[in-house]
């Protein structure tokens, strides 16, 4: 980053700190905004099923690329014949899943962290996850004029998107691999980890009131658009690069009383992540375009060509590392020891799969009885 321009946003920081962290604290409370005002962009067309319309959450963000193609393009719809989609937009997982349980939500793309959270609140009655959505996407973006190596982050500020959400976790757990403390609720310690909403995160980094962030994508290729580098990609530090970043959630409620519809997003996320995978140019224009959809605004060319692949979209929940991340929950104090047994149902998603001449995928022994 030039000299002039590190200066200048140094100068700012004093002054853009507190009111943009006070921002912060705002839009990143358990009562952030969800857009639930729209019914589908694509008509419902062709034979009802068992309910009238379906209440879809996902966020913004490329790392709910299932979601946002899907819902956008219509593939989604298309599976749901005359029972329309009415999505809702969210800036994090514990926000979605009070909607979930609240019962505002019938299904949702959630990273397994608010899951876990939101399946152990409520005794295990109000949620089930019946699908993975995404692996990847995840990176400890920095400034480079005062981190360089892993160990400089000790004594700086890094933002993640909320308290006890999937990055939130993860970095806890990561800081606590190299020794240093952190107090889980506050963020204060060895590290402070600021919890800042997406939306602000670039603004917050540009003004000098954040040091780095631990983020998901396209927010991670934001930063480096600002000059930010990368310092780490979650995926290095799992096997095969393999984790869960979204997973697809259903009130446990919708799902008993509307099996059908939930059957029918399932295969139309399989269709959709096939179509994905096999058209990635063409999915990552969709995709762009249903953020413009979103938020007003297409991500520029440098920021989605970078982000675009490291985000891998998958059917397989990666039963297994949600459990890892759960135990990283546990250990960071965030929540107790967890009963998940039955916080997967992939009855219906392996009934879909078959159906499509694919392979059926684990819950990694915590299935629904």
């Amino acid at each position: 980053m030039p000299a002039s321009r590190t200066s200048l946003r140094r100068g700012l920081a004093a002054a853009a700190a507190l009111p943009l962290l006070a921002m912060a604290a705002t839009a990143c409370g358990y009562g952030s905004q969800a857009r639930d005002d729209r019914t589908s962009e694509v008509a419902a067309v062709g034979r009802k099923l068992s309910a009238d319309t379906v209440r879809i959450g996902y966020f913004p963000n490329l790392t709910h690329a299932t979601a946002l193609v899907g819902v956008h393009e219509g593939l989604i719809q298309k599976e749901l014949g005359g029972t329309a989609i009415k999505p809702q937009a969210f800036n994090a997982g514990p926000s979605a899943i009070e909607a979930l349980n609240g019962g505002s939500l019938d299904i949702g793309f959630i990273g397994p962290s608010p899951a876990v959270n939101g399946y152990v609140k409520s005794q295990g009655r109000n949620l089930r996850i019946i699908s993975g959505s995404a692996s990847g996407g995840v990176k400890l973006v920095v400034d480079p004029d005062r981190i360089k190596t892993p160990d400089d982050v000790r004594g700086k500020r890094i933002a993640t998107p909320q308290k006890g959400n999937t990055q939130d976790v993860a970095f806890l757990n990561w800081i606590a691999e190299k020794g240093w403390k952190v107090d889980a609720e506050s963020g204060k310690g060895d590290v402070s980890v600021v919890r800042t909403d997406a939306k602000i995160t670039p603004d917050a980094y540009k003004s000098g009131s954040i040091d780095g962030a631990w983020v998901p994508e396209p927010t991670a290729s934001k930063l480096v658009a600002e000059g930010a580098k990368v310092l780490l990609e979650e995926a290095a530090l799992w096997p095969g690069g393999k984790f869960v970043i979204t997973n697809v959630v259903v009130s446990q409620t919708f799902l008993k009383e509307h099996p059908d519809v939930v059957e029918a997003v399932l295969r139309g996320t399989v269709r959709t992540n096939a179509w994905i995978n096999a058209n990635p140019e063409k999915a990552k224009a969709a995709a762009n375009a249903a953020l413009k959809a979103e938020t007003g605004k297409e991500l520029p060319p440098e920021v989605i060509d970078r982000a675009w692949p490291g985000i891998r979209v998958t059917d397989d929940p990666l039963a297994a590392t949600l459990r890892t991340q759960s135990e990283w929950a546990v250990r960071a104090g965030l929540i107790d020891e967890p009963d998940l047994d039955g916080i997967y149902d992939l009855t219906p998603l392996n009934k879909v799969l078959r159906a499509e001449g694919r392979p059926e995928v684990s819950d990694a022994g915590l299935g629904a009885p």
